[in-house]
């Protein structure tokens, strides 16, 4: 006969065993023996407004680099003047506006004509927008790396070296950076080509991307010398350091793979920003000219012809505002992804 103390016993050993026992849920165990780099993949892809975001930078860069071949199959271009063209006798009316509704928009003109000239809005937008994002993508990359070289001296190395690095990135904040463009684009075209000559397109590119670059890489700079500061001090770096490795490894192996996140980041401002700072020159005058497709030329342009034609502004600005507002959420969404604390 069973005693009431092992009745009690055995209920006891029971409700033990029907204890519950800790249950991993599917987001980690999916989580598990995953590199960093997937896991922020794997955060990325849940953003459904960083993805979106992602698709449409990708289909202008695609637009961009695939511009004259999609001008090919349209069968214009940005430079012709169709309105003095045997086969549009009636493009424009006496006022050289376009005769149209909707700025001339027809089967042949998806996006109507331009005033006065009779161009082709479509291919011009299609050629501006490849002009900025290549112009913008250069300047980005020379400014994210003499940013991440000068900061990551300034930070590792301390002491007069970050000293004098500091001062000379005080020394180029101190400029106004738009009163500065004005002001010396005029002067870097002229050191190359006489006032009687017209200056050739290419060199009016690299004068804008020198002159970008020359004031664009300050604010990286200071954002990874503070990185810098914060890891060089480090238990793993203090380990590299007492294991003998040199400086250049130390920098390669333990810093620089963990400011990635920030670097990454900042250039998704920085690219946006210039291509607003591209458009800007143009519009003032001292970028591109005539006839080369741009963004700031064609607003430059439809802010003269705004009452008479509103739909020349239209198209350049949505296609303006939706690139710089998807490149600003993808970097929003790319920051929130790598960081590992976000639930999103």
């Amino acid at each position: 006969m069973t005693s009431p103390i092992d009745i009690e016993g055995s209920g006891t050993s029971a409700i033990a065993d029907e204890s519950p026992q800790p249950v991993k849920t599917v987001e980690a165990e999916s989580q598990e023996g995953r590199s960093p780099g997937q896991l922020m993949w794997l955060r990325f892809k849940r953003d459904r407004v960083g993805v979106v975001s992602a698709c449409i930078v990708i289909l202008y860069f695609l637009v961009a680099a695939l511009a004259p071949l999609i001008a090919k199959v349209y069968g214009k271009d940005p430079y012709t003047l169709y309105a003095q063209e045997p086969d549009y006798p009636f493009l424009l009316d006496d006022f050289a506006m376009p005769t149209g509704s909707f700025g001339g928009m027809s089967g042949d003109f998806w996006f109507g004509v331009e005033p006065k000239l009779g161009r082709d809005v479509f291919t011009m937008l299609l050629y501006g927008m490849r002009t900025s994002l290549y112009m913008a993508v250069a300047v980005t990359l020379l400014c994210v790396v003499t940013g991440v070289i000068i900061g990551m001296v300034s930070g590792f190395f301390g002491g007069r070296v970050d000293y004098w690095l500091g001062r000379i990135t005080d020394f180029f904040l101190a400029f106004p950076q738009q009163l500065f463009f004005i002001a010396f684009m005029p002067v870097v075209t002229a050191m190359f080509v006489s006032p009687q000559d017209e200056t050739p397109t290419y060199l009016r590119a690299v004068a804008i991307t020198l002159v970008m670059w020359f004031l664009g890489w300050m604010g990286l700079a200071r954002l990874v010398r503070s990185s810098v500061l914060s890891l060089r001090e480090r238990e793993f770096v203090e380990a590299a350091k007492v294991s003998g490795a040199s400086p250049w490894r130390i920098v390669r192996k333990e810093i620089l793979p963990n400011i990635v996140t920030p670097i990454l980041v900042q250039a998704t401002y920085i690219l946006p920003s210039t291509i607003l700072s591209i458009a800007f020159l143009s519009y003032i005058g001292v970028g591109f000219v005539e006839p080369t497709p741009d963004w700031g030329r064609m607003f430059a342009i439809g802010a003269d012809v705004y009452e008479q034609d509103p739909m020349f502004m239209f198209f350049p600005g949505v296609a303006l505002v939706v690139f710089v507002l998807s490149f600003n959420l993808l970097g929003d969404s790319v920051r929130d992804a790598f960081d590992p604390k976000t639930g999103r």
